[in-house]
């Protein structure tokens, strides 16, 4: 005789009892911070309940001790998860005092030692759907005048792999293009007629084509190693995410990803002041950039222990 499976517990609304207990909420914020740095605690419990509720109704687990030890052996349903937890809220041109210090005043100095032709990389960790690499090669298109006078190879990086299923497309809506000049939405985007999924534009063919997407996890130095160094990162708003022995392993990841006097682009409101000193704070006009001296000799490492540690 087979047992009948209870059927899953909906997404919990606002005022019914938590989904997990005090002990389950701990051992699962745990492995979820184990495996991609990111910190969850009980002051985001509505957050996980409603997304770990999702999940548990998509595969059918009834409660979640049944979806915990799928969780432990099924490494897609893992890669979905971390997908739901993901926060992928940004738009063209964000930031863009960064993109006009990049032309102004990184690129000028990583061509400075490069002859006609060679090779300039520069990377977007996390990438999230697209709108970050995509604007960095349509700012050098439009702003940078060597641009054609050098191979630059722009790559876009994350961990969540929807996210980069969508930016491979470059398809969007109206709101994620607001910050752009009129002309630029006219000259690079096609618009979708009746809108495609909740997207109103595509990105031209030529500049989808100028980027390439690939997964990556920022604490995990292995997936990173494989994508080589990079004159240019830009990582911005995720060490906010962390907690500071994350960010110890981020940080010290992104550096060895970094060529010697490679540039490392931060959000406005984040700082490597109290994780590190390997790296050269420099104070440009736009923008404060962190960069790797270019005697890879200079910088006591401090490793902070971290998830993996």
């Amino acid at each position: 005789m087979t047992r009948r499976r209870a059927p899953p517990r909906p997404p919990p609304q606002a005022g019914q009892p938590p989904l997990l207990s005090a002990t389950d909420l701990g051992r699962f914020c745990e492995f979820l911070y184990v495996r991609t740095g990111m910190q969850f605690g009980e002051s985001k419990r509505y957050y996980i309940d409603r997304r770990l509720a999702g999940r548990m109704a998509a595969i059918g687990a009834a409660t979640f001790a049944d979806y915990f030890a799928r969780l432990r052996a099924d490494a897609s349903e893992i890669e979905r998860l971390i997908n739901s937890f993901t926060i992928n809220e940004t738009y063209f041109y964000r930031e863009d005092r960064q993109l006009l210090s990049m032309s102004r005043d990184l690129l000028p100095e990583v061509v400075a030692t490069r002859g006609a032709g060679d090779k300039i990389r520069i990377w977007s960790l996390p990438c999230s759907t697209g709108e970050e690499p995509y604007s960095i090669a349509l700012w050098l298109l439009e702003n940078w005048r060597l641009v054609d006078a050098y191979h630059v190879e722009i790559v876009g990086s994350d961990i969540d792999t929807q996210a980069l299923a969508e930016a491979r497309l470059g398809r969007y809506s109206v709101r994620a293009l607001a910050h752009l000049p009129e002309e630029l939405v006219r000259d690079y985007f096609e618009p979708l007629p009746g809108g495609v999924r909740g997207a109103d534009f595509e990105l031209i063919q030529d500049l989808r084509e100028s980027v390439s997407f690939t997964t990556a996890n920022l604490v995990d130095a292995e997936t990173l190693a494989i994508h080589g160094a990079f004159d240019i990162i830009f990582c911005r708003n995720l060490l906010i995410y962390f907690d500071d022995a994350s960010r110890h392993v981020a940080v010290d990841n992104l550096y060895d990803r970094l060529a010697p006097g490679g540039f490392l682009c931060l959000g406005h409101s984040e700082s490597l002041a109290r994780l590190t000193d390997r790296f050269e704070v420099r104070r440009f006009e736009d923008a404060v950039i962190y960069q790797r001296p270019r005697d890879s000799r200079a910088g006591g490492r401090k490793d902070g222990g971290g998830p993996h540690g």
